[in-house]
């Protein structure tokens, strides 16, 4: 029998929805915390090379850090601090379809592997990723896959002892899956780690987690060639 994985996924996105409307939070993925700056954006004019950045808090605090980098190239950040891929994969539509984007750069997997909303299960972490995949292909949107930055330790999990076993099995997934697919893939860890430990170098971090100023120019210089070419500018 013949799946249709773009039924699935879009199946699984109405179930976690009505799952998560029966809680008290009816919020649970904070679709509307761009909900505002969305009906405010004005459709992609013709030429325009718009890019979402889909994230948690690392790509939260990124325009807040290099604001010119996301204005001088048409580029929209969509990350909510704190959120795991369970939420990116509801909030998909809202956040990044709807804004109609040439691309969306898609860096999940640090809060998965703190445990921010659910038990660390990779394959189901790595089955999210693959479901935004489809979505955007599904209509029409380049993807970019990115890796997940070095991390040792999770200051709000510290129950957590194995980040970085849990970090480099997820980037090792994410990696294999953009090159089975042909999709751009983005290696933020390589230029941060710091050694064999999978520390982020303390040159680019405060916390060992999230990038300073310095941390977001590196990861500027890593990403921007990969969109340039992904769209073909020069």
């Amino acid at each position: 029998m013949k799946i249709n994985t773009f039924k699935i996924a879009l199946a699984a996105v109405a179930l976690l929805s009505a799952i998560n409307m029966s809680g008290d939070n009816r919020d649970w993925a904070n679709r509307g915390r761009y909900a505002q700056a969305n009906q405010e954006l004005p459709a992609p004019v013709k030429g325009e090379h718009r890019v979402v950045f889909l994230g948690n808090s690392i790509t939260d605090y990124w325009i807040d850090h290099r604001p010119d980098f996301f204005k001088n190239n048409n580029y929209v950040d969509r990350g909510i601090s704190g959120q795991t891929s369970y939420q990116f994969l509801l909030r998909f539509r809202d956040d990044v379809i709807n804004l109609n984007p040439e691309a969306v750069v898609i860096n999940a997997g640090t809060n998965d592997c703190a445990e921010n909303t659910h038990p660390f299960n990779i394959d189901v972490t790595m089955g999210n990723i693959k479901s935004m995949v489809e979505l955007a292909k599904a209509n029409g949107i380049k993807v970019i896959l990115a890796s997940v930055l070095p991390a040792t330790w999770f200051s709000w999990n510290q129950s957590i002892k194995d980040a970085p076993q849990r970090v480099a099995a997820l980037n090792k997934l994410i990696k294999q899956y953009a090159a089975d697919n042909k999709i751009p893939y983005v290696d933020y860890y390589s230029a941060m780690v710091a050694g064999p430990d999978g520390t982020m170098n303390p040159a680019y971090s405060g916390d060992g987690v999230h990038p300073n100023t310095e941390g977001y120019k590196v990861m500027e210089s890593v990403v921007k060639p990969v969109i340039d070419k992904t769209l073909k500018k020069k």
